[in-house]
């Protein structure tokens, strides 16, 4: 038995402005979009070239608020090959959220507060 991991949920309170974060910021693209009949969701599959990982974005109609992420403590990691050129991108956006230079990475917020960590390809 063999398993392939496929997608990452993120549920968020404004599909347009995440859309729009991820793309700017990670460079992903839209693969897939799913409406919901009765317009209670709208699901969005977001992937990088490769398109071997997808971030599957999950707006809900009937969501009032934040979500809350708790301790925040989970993120998904990205590998960049131009790390000086993602941090300028990233620090001009005003989503760095922590930078650990010891460790030579830094993490990222989306719109909704979940973290993501640039790392340089090495």
């Amino acid at each position: 038995m063999k398993f392939r991991i496929v997608h990452a949920n993120i549920n968020v309170t404004d599909i347009d402005r995440s859309v729009e974060f991820y793309e700017k910021a990670l460079e992903l693209h839209e693969v897939k979009r799913k409406k919901a009949e009765d317009g209670s969701f709208i699901l969005v599959f977001l992937a990088d070239d490769t398109n071997t990982f997808q971030i599957e974005l999950t707006w809900l109609r009937d969501k009032e608020g934040a979500y809350d992420l708790g301790d925040n403590e989970s993120h998904i990691a990205f590998v960049t090959d131009d790390y000086e050129k993602a941090h300028a991108l990233h620090k001009e956006m005003g989503c760095i959220c922590y930078e650990n230079e010891a460790m030579g990475l830094y993490f990222i917020e989306d719109p909704d507060g979940y973290w993501l960590e640039i790392i340089p390809q090495r």
